[in-house]
């Protein structure tokens, strides 16, 4: 399994140097690192999904000795080790451009990490059960309807986004963040078990 997740890391190899070199430009420009790992390790999972699909790639996968289970599961566990990538990086350069602490919040790696695995724990079962072109729409439509709705009806929604953020990282009570963990990781195994099970039955 650890040969799959090295080989989506291998395809995308040339486009990491981009992701970095944006990174670092984001930075300067003071964009939330938060936002960025989220945003970047999003994407990458999306790209390395989508690099599965050209070409009859699933064919080959499937040729090779690995079990549909550890394909799927390398993008799942594969998803949690790139969101630490681009943690370390993200933080490691706001430090070098910025002076700030390399310390990073606890509340902060929570945040990220839960934000992912939401977001994937949805993404990974469309996109095993149709195709990421599919996905693309959706996203773009939501997108457009996202739009329109906050402008018409919620103009303060953003606003309100950062609040909500804001008072999530200055909450103090452990069992809260801990049960919000919980209930995070179960919807991530739940997707996982979902997408094997769609996976598992695609005809290639």
């Amino acid at each position: 399994m650890l040969n799959l997740i090295l080989k989506d890391i291998l395809i995308q190899k040339n486009i990491l140097i981009i992701y970095i070199a944006t990174i670092i430009l984001y930075l300067m420009v003071n964009v939330s690192s938060v936002f960025i790992v989220f945003i970047y390790s999003i994407v990458f999972v999306l790209s390395a999904f989508s690099n599965d699909e050209k070409d009859n790639a699933n064919i080959l996968l499937n040729s090779l000795p690995y079990t549909r289970k550890e394909i799927v599961s390398s993008k799942y566990i594969g998803t949690l080790i790139f969101t630490g990538f681009f943690m370390f990086y993200t933080y490691l350069f706001d430090f070098l451009l910025n002076g700030k602490e390399v310390a990073v919040l606890w509340k902060e790696i929570l945040l990220i990490m839960g934000l992912v695995m939401i977001v994937i724990s949805f993404i990974l079962p469309i996109s095993y059960k149709f195709k990421t072109k599919y996905l693309t729409i959706f996203m773009m439509v939501l997108f457009a309807i996202y739009l329109v709705v906050v402008k018409s009806f919620f103009p303060n929604f953003n606003n309100l986004v950062k609040t909500v953020v804001q008072n999530f990282m200055t909450v103090q009570e452990l069992q809260l963040y801990l049960m919000i963990s919980l209930l995070i990781v179960l919807l991530y195994i739940g997707s996982w078990m979902l997408s094997i099970r769609i996976y598992e039955r695609k005809a290639f």
